[in-house]
């Protein structure tokens, strides 16, 4: 059999005063952290399409990398020796789960049948390699925006027969991922949006999102598929304004068509950054509402206004990251793939490795950041202390409900407000100290 990474051994911990770039530096994965390990901590996922289909072109410049499948002319060949070189290169890398669209996996057939049976050919050597090397699937999903038929949209589309075609794709794609027992399944909305109004029925276009919605809900009902369901949002990119915006515009969505119990997020670093938040702050708010269910964990470029979909190595947003995922009491059955390319000059099979281990480490070392960032409730006695005035008086009865604006103004007439320093800079400056 072909070894695709030949130059590459098994990738392990040798710790932070390592100077080998295929060796983790802060990523031990049987390292407990509290209670868990950081395996079980990070769950970390490789992306297929990023990792395996990444060709380096972009709207400026044709393809570059090097990858020895991509000289295979037959497409199911070439499909196939692309499996054989993921389970080879998550074997070395040591990671334990992957994620993938159906479309990335096998190719397009002239039918919605020959292309299920495609589909079918390698999902039988996926399994294969998943019991060989013990290798989990993370989650799946459908491609619905790839396609020409998709250029309006999927379940937005104005045309009922494209609606048609992506709900049997997501019903294959269901099938697929329960049958490699996915412990999620995710929707992207990758053209559910506009690019003009003028041209655009919103409002019908969002009803016949979330009949999609319910119908994927039913469908995974009836075949027992018990994994979670997830919604990733982003802002735009490919269309001009996309309807899953962000966290609060999603969580808002799902609770109008009373979908909310069924749905979680998969929320990704780079998408936080286009719809003009921070990573931290989407995570926030999907944990206060309960919806935190995966991570993309990429990292966007700050001066560049698209998806760079770059492999994260700021250690300063992994620790906040982090901060949220413990507080959310773990990840689990989600996880923490990368949904990240290297960078077009890194054209190179060796350089896969090196995005991968340095997101990895970088997560890692973010983990051990947080943890005891936590332990040490440096942050958590600061935040009691700032909203102490609620634990008792009119603020305990504000948050009682017991009092209304005529009890309020009362109070108002009598009392003189203080307010005390939120001490931003102290607090940045000890957790620049953590790291």
């Amino acid at each position: 059999m072909e070894e695709y990474f030949p130059e590459v051994d098994q990738i392990k911990f040798k710790g932070k005063e390592s100077k080998n770039p295929l060796a983790y530096k802060y990523y031990n994965p049987k390292e407990k952290i509290g209670e868990k390990t950081m395996e079980e901590h990070l769950r970390f996922s490789v992306a297929y399409w990023h990792t395996f289909r990444g060709d380096g072109a972009d709207p400026f410049g044709s393809p570059t990398m090097e990858r020895t499948w991509y000289n295979i002319s037959d497409p199911m060949d070439k499909a196939k020796a692309r499996v054989e070189a993921a389970f080879e290169f998550m074997s070395k890398l040591g990671v334990k789960y992957f994620c993938f669209h159906d479309r990335d996996i096998a190719p397009t057939g002239s039918n919605l049948k020959e292309t299920n049976q495609n589909l079918d050919e390698i999902i039988e050597l996926i399994e294969e390699k998943m019991q060989e090397y013990d290798i989990n699937l993370l989650w799946g999903t459908a491609c619905l925006f790839d396609h020409p038929r998709f250029m309006n949209g999927a379940a937005s589309s104005p045309n009922a027969d494209v609606f048609a075609y992506a709900a049997a794709q997501v019903k294959k794609a269901m099938e697929v991922t329960k049958r490699l027992g996915g412990e999620n399944y995710v929707f992207w909305g990758g053209r559910e949006g506009y690019e003009t109004l003028l041209n655009t029925k919103m409002g019908l276009e969002q009803d016949n999102i979330a009949r999609f919605f319910e119908m994927a809900v039913e469908y995974a009902q009836e075949i027992n598929f018990d994994g979670q369901l997830l919604i990733e949002p982003k802002p735009k990119e490919p269309t001009k304004h996309q309807y899953d915006f962000d966290v609060s515009t999603v969580l808002a969505f799902l609770r109008k068509y009373n979908l909310d119990k069924h749905f979680k997020l998969n929320i990704e670093a780079n998408h936080a950054t286009l719809a003009g938040h921070t990573f931290q702050h989407e995570l926030q708010t999907a944990r206060i509402n309960n919806a935190l269910g995966s991570l993309d964990g990429n990292q966007g470029d700050m001066l560049l206004g698209w998806d760079t979909d770059q492999f994260p190595t700021n250690v300063y947003k992994t620790t906040l990251a982090m901060y949220e995922i413990l507080k959310n009491g773990g990840l689990k059955p989600g996880g923490l793939n990368f949904d990240a390319t290297v960078r077009r000059p890194s054209f190179k099979p060796i350089d896969l490795f090196y995005g991968h281990i340095a997101g990895i480490d970088s997560f890692a070392r973010g983990l051990k950041t947080a943890y005891q960032l936590l332990e040490d409730r440096v942050i958590e006695d600061f935040l009691e202390e700032r909203y102490r005035s609620y634990q008792k008086g009119i603020g305990k009865k504000i948050k009682e409900g017991q009092v209304g604006f005529k009890e309020l103004a009362e109070y108002a007439k009598e009392n003189e407000i203080i307010n005390e320093s939120g001490h931003q800079e102290k607090l940045e400056a000890i957790l620049n100290s953590y790291i």
